[in-house]
Formats: structure tokens, sequence, C-alpha cells
């Protein structure tokens, strides 16, 4: 008895490309961002009061960069998770295409 693919091979291997060129994008940018990397500073999302904290202004904004790296980080797992879930999928359409009806 065949296992079933949830979804077609061109489906499957279209996700599998998104899936390693989202995790290796995603792997990256959270290295940056957890470097304090001054290029993404547009990209963080600061709060005014953070800005104006006279007692440690670049400890929150190292806060968020930190938080923005780790949330970069969890969407690359998820993406590994549906990586392999299209890999299985592409798998399981060319071990069909084998089988005789």
């Amino acid at each position: 008895m065949a296992a079933a693919s949830c979804c077609g091979p061109k489906l499957a291997a279209c996700g599998l490309v998104l899936s390693i060129w989202a995790v290796i994008m995603l792997a990256l940018l959270g290295i940056f961002f957890t470097t304090h990397s001054a290029v993404l500073f547009e990209d963080v999302p600061i709060p005014e009061e953070s800005i104006h904290n006279e007692q440690n202004p670049l400890q929150d904004i190292y806060e968020i960069y930190n938080k923005v790296g780790y949330n970069c980080f969890i969407a690359a797992g998820i993406y590994v998770v549906v990586g392999i879930v299209s890999f299985y999928n592409v798998r399981m359409n060319k071990r069909n295409e084998y089988l005789v009806h």
C-alpha cells in the first residue's frame, strides 16, 4: 500500500525550493539582527520612548534587535518543517509515478 501525498508534484517542488530559500534568508537575517547590524536599523520597530530613554538608550534598542532576530530564527524553524513536509511529498509523488495501477 502506497502512502498518499497531500499535494501534487509541482506544488511540492515549489514548496521545497521556497522553504530552502526562506531558511537561508531568515537565518542570515537572524544573525545580522542579533549582531545589531546598523544597516537594518530602519527595519526595527523602535518605540518613541526607547529613543528618549535617558538612562540607557542603546540597551532598549539592542533588546528590540534581539527580539527581531529571534523571530527570524523561529520563522526559519517553521520553514524547516515546511521543507520537510514538501520533501516528503516530493518523494511520495516520485514513488507513486512508478506504481502500476
